[in-house]
C-alpha cells in the first residue's frame, strides 16, 4: 500500500509543467484579440488573484485529499489493474463526477457558494479559467465512487489534472465552432461560451469539462446561437478577490439567519440559487398627523 509520501513524490505536477504554456497561451489571445477589448485590467487581475490564491489552497488540500483517496482506496477489497483501458475507464469517470458536481453546483445555493466565483467576469478569456472558488475543493464528496470503485488514486489524481487542463482552453472568444464530429464529442470553446452566458436561454447549459456527450445524455446540451452575455445575473458589490469568493456565502448565512424556521433554513441551503430571502419589513411609524408611515 503506497504511503502519502511516496504518493506525492509519484504524483507529477502537471498544472506546474503547464504553466509556461498556459501563459504563453493568455499572450497570444491577448494580442490576437487587442482591438475587439476581450481583457480588461481589473478583470484581469481578479482573476489572477483568485487564481493564486486557488494555488496556495491546492498546496494546503493536497494532503487531506490524497489521504482521503488512500484511505477509502485502502476499503474495497477489488483493484483496478495497471492497464491501459484503466487510464480510460478513469478519465472518464473522472469527467462524469465533475459533470455532476457541476450541474449540482448551478441547482443547490450550497454548491453554487462554491463555484459563483467562476461566473463572476462579465469577460470570457483564458485568464478566466483560473477564476476558482477557494471552497471548491468541497465538490470533491461528488468523486467518492470513484474512490471507492478500485481506481488506482494516482491514476484518477493525473486524469484530474489532465481533465483541469482541458478546459483552459475553452475559456476564449477567439476559437469559432469547430469541425462537427469534434463538437458533437468534445467541450469546444462554443459549447462552453453558452455556459458561462447569462442570456435566458444558457442558463444551466453545457456542463461537461471534457466530454459535451454527457449534456446531449441529460439533456442540458444547448448550441450557440445567439451572442453570450457574460457573469451572473446578480449585480455584484465589489471586484475585490475577497468579496468575489465569499459574498454568496454571506448572502446564505445571513438568509438562514433570516429564515422563519428550520424548513426555510433548509430550502436557503438546499434550494436553487437566487431564492435570497426579502428584507425584513421596516419598523412602522406614526408621523404627527397619525397616519401609519414606514422608518
Amino acid at each position: 500500500m503506497m504511503t502519502p509520501q511516496q504518493f506525492e513524490q509519484e504524483l507529477q505536477p502537471l498544472l506546474l509543467y503547464a504553466s509556461p504554456f498556459l501563459l504563453l497561451g493568455m499572450l497570444l489571445e491577448y494580442w490576437h484579440t487587442r482591438h475587439e477589448a476581450s481583457y480588461d485590467k481589473r478583470d484581469f487581475l481578479a482573476s489572477l488573484g483568485i487564481g493564486l490564491g486557488s494555488l496556495a489552497i491546492n498546496g494546503l488540500m493536497k494532503a487531506v485529499l490524497i489521504g482521503t483517496s488512500l484511505f477509502f482506496y485502502a476499503l474495497v477489497p477489488w483493484k483496478w489493474p495497471a492497464a491501459w483501458w484503466t487510464w480510460v475507464l478513469t478519465y472518464v469517470g473522472v469527467d462524469l463526477c465533475n459533470y455532476l458536481a457541476h450541474w449540482v453546483a448551478h441547482k443547490q445555493r450550497f454548491w453554487w457558494a462554491t463555484h459563483v466565483t467562476h461566473h463572476s467576469s462579465e469577460y470570457l478569456n483564458l485568464s478566466t479559467a483560473f477564476r476558482n472558488s477557494w471552497t471548491q475543493h468541497l465538490k470533491m464528496v461528488f468523486f467518492l465512487p470513484l474512490w471507492l470503485s478500485g481506481a488506482p488514486p494516482l491514476v484518477i489524481f493525473t486524469c484530474y489534472q489532465i481533465d483541469l487542463l482541458y478546459q483552459f482552453w475553452i475559456h476564449t472568444e477567439a476559437i469559432p465552432k469547430l469541425p462537427r464530429w469534434f463538437e458533437y464529442i468534445f467541450v469546444t470553446p462554443s459549447h462552453h461560451r453558452v455556459h458561462h452566458g447569462r442570456n435566458e436561454a444558457y442558463i444551466d447549459k453545457n456542463f461537461g469539462t471534457t466530454f459535451i456527450l454527457w449534456d446531449r445524455l441529460f439533456g442540458t446540451f444547448q448550441e450557440e446561437m445567439e451572442k453570450p452575455l457574460y457573469g451572473i445575473t446578480k449585480p455584484l458589490a465589489s471586484s475585490g478577490i475577497v468579496y468575489l469568493n465569499f459574498h454568496e456565502w454571506a448572502d446564505i448565512w445571513r438568509d438562514v439567519r433570516r429564515a422563519s424556521g428550520w424548513k426555510e433554513a433548509w430550502n436557503v441551503l438546499w434550494g436553487p440559487p437566487g431564492g435570497d430571502l426579502p428584507e425584513e419589513p421596516l419598523p412602522e411609524t406614526a408621523d404627527e398627523t397619525g397616519r401609519s408611515t414606514f422608518a
